[in-house]
């Protein structure tokens, strides 16, 4: 919008980079448009629903669907209850690997189809399937590695890469992170010692086309002369960057980028397999011989928003269908090196059959002397005078937001400061303790937050502290962890709250100290929190 108010629309498609707070990074393709958006006294964004991903979807259900050969096999496989294969193999021993993480690499090495790492909160499941990627290309010239996220695929190359692997990261640059962000395709491409030339071939393409003159018959026989030599050499150092790569990493939906066609691979490696739709899953599985999945199904699933969807099958992902129909494919990590024991027990008992320990290290770590590990404030006990106009009842926001309990909120903030006046305020910046406060609705932790930036008190440990959903916390860990549980209401109704996984995700965050906000009346209807709340009092 100009000083006059008058709107002008850029034809362009850009990419929404970066959002936080008030700030907003946007990615302009080739630099479109950069003096007139400069110029504008106000700017705007469209934004529109990019199909993408969901074509390439249908794509490979599609292709999948009639597949026959390598994919038709692994497609018959995964849903049925046919035994998976295996090589003949002696197992290797790893001094720096506890006994399930040995035996999680080892079925891997052995696997012939498929095999999976089910990795519970704290179990290593990272470290785990890096060293199953280290030993594959022992015996693997390259490997394919994939995730759901982009954040995922760079985490997981940042560690291969600090393991001295080369690593090709395919993806869209502006989705990339800093550290990652050199090795991406086209950073790499343009590092290439070769690349000048294919500049300078480019350059006199254009030049050919500017100087153009009406009537020259050899016009095109000359721009078709550069375009063949530079697309030869286009192809030369695309061919030189894959044969150096040991790995090619990218998301489920960026492997189909075109970069990669032609490529096949013995291996593909899906990390987070419990967050990904089974759809995006296939558009790899085309490209390799056999396919190995790490993740926890216990913990947060896709995000599928149509309930139509979530209601036909869309949520269950191909993790769960070969846990259900291959169960002798699957490791389960079992020893933890998070928590404090008594914070693990109550997850394991419930999501693990019991079956996972903590590490000796971690078993008794507190951070207080006599310190209870967990804690339960029941909101119901608590009110506020009545001229203040606060109560301890949920309210609704909209679709989007969700729910919000600013009493709750205020509690949450007076717990956690009372817990710092505890701890001290020299050992909480010396030791650098830190905390996520978790809300499963978006209202609440936006109403935290504001809460937070008003008190003086908590200043001081400003960078110390996170708020954010339990999604948003996701394969992190605090030395304090607060949850408001935000509903509250005589009908007993907790809505998504009934997604047990979500409560398992914010639980585990916890390395010493697990505080609960939630009004036991209404939650204590469920089992579930029912037997939290049991367990948690009776400690």
């Amino acid at each position: 919008m100009d000083a006059d108010g008058k709107i002008s629309y850029f034809k362009m498609t850009a990419s929404v980079s970066y959002v936080d707070g008030n700030r907003m990074v946007v990615a302009v393709p080739d630099g479109i448009g950069l003096v007139e958006i400069q110029d504008a006294e106000k700017l705007g964004i469209q934004l529109f629903f990019d199909e993408t991903s969901y074509k390439m979807m249908f794509d490979a259900l599609d292709r999948v669907m009639s597949a026959k050969g390598r994919l038709g096999y692994l497609r018959d496989l995964f849903y049925n209850r046919q035994k998976a294969e295996t090589f003949n193999f002696s197992p290797l021993h790893f001094t720096y690997l506890n006994a399930t993480q040995e035996d999680a690499v080892n079925k891997v090495l052995r696997a012939k189809d498929v095999a999976i790492v089910h990795g519970p909160p704290g179990t290593g499941k990272t470290t785990t399937l890096v060293e199953a990627i280290y030993e594959t290309l022992m015996r693997e010239s390259q490997v394919l590695v994939c995730a759901q996220s982009n954040m995922a695929v760079d985490w997981i190359s940042e560690i291969l890469v600090d393991r001295g692997v080369n690593v090709l990261r395919i993806g869209n640059p502006t989705r990339v992170n800093d550290k990652m962000l050199s090795f991406t395709y086209e950073r790499r491409f343009e590092a290439h010692p070769d690349y000048e030339m294919l500049w300078a071939l480019r350059k006199a393409i254009r030049e050919v086309r500017a100087n153009r003159k009406r009537g020259d018959q050899k016009f095109h026989q000359k721009v078709e002369r550069l375009k063949e030599r530079a697309t030869e050499l286009e192809l030369r150092i695309k061919n030189d960057l894959f044969s150096e790569a040991r790995v090619i990493a990218c998301t489920l939906v960026g492997s189909a980028n075109k970069v990669l066609d032609g490529q096949k691979f013995g291996t593909l490696f899906i990390d987070e397999a419990a967050q990904a739709l089974e759809a995006a899953c296939w558009i790899p599985m085309r490209r390799v011989s056999r396919v190995i999945l790490a993740g926890d199904h216990c913990q947060l699933p896709p995000t599928v928003k149509c309930y139509e969807a979530l209601k036909a099958g869309l949520g269950k992902t191909l993790m769960e269908r070969i846990v259900e129909n291959k169960p002798e494919v699957v490791t389960l990590l079992k020893m933890q090196y998070r928590m404090n024991e008594e914070i693990m027990r109550f997850s394991s008992d419930w999501f693990y059959n019991n079956q996972v320990e903590s590490a000796p290290d971690v078993k008794y770590r507190s951070i207080l002397d006599l310190d209870v590990p967990m804690t339960w404030i029941d909101t119901s006990q608590f009110d506020f005078p009545e001229e203040s106009g606060i109560t301890f009842k949920e309210e609704f926001v909209g679709e989007s937001f969700g729910r919000i309990n600013k009493a709750e909120a205020e509690l949450t903030m007076l717990a956690l400061q009372q817990y710092f006046e505890k701890i001290g305020k020299e050992r909480i910046i010396k030791e650098r303790i830190d905390v996520g406060v978790i809300s499963p609705y978006r209202a609440q932790v936006q109403y935290l937050r504001q809460q937070l930036k008003k008190r003086e008190f908590f200043k001081p440990f400003k960078s110390l502290i996170s708020i954010n959903t339990v999604d948003g916390f996701q394969g992190q860990e605090r030395d304090i962890i607060m949850i408001s549980l935000v509903r509250a209401n005589d009908e007993g109704q907790i809505g998504f709250l009934r997604d047990l996984r979500r409560m398992n995700v914010a639980i585990t965050r916890a390395r010493m100290k697990l505080i609960i906000l939630g009004d036991a009346s209404t939650l204590t209807r469920h089992p579930f929190y029912k037997k939290l709340y049991d367990y948690i009092e009776a400690l």
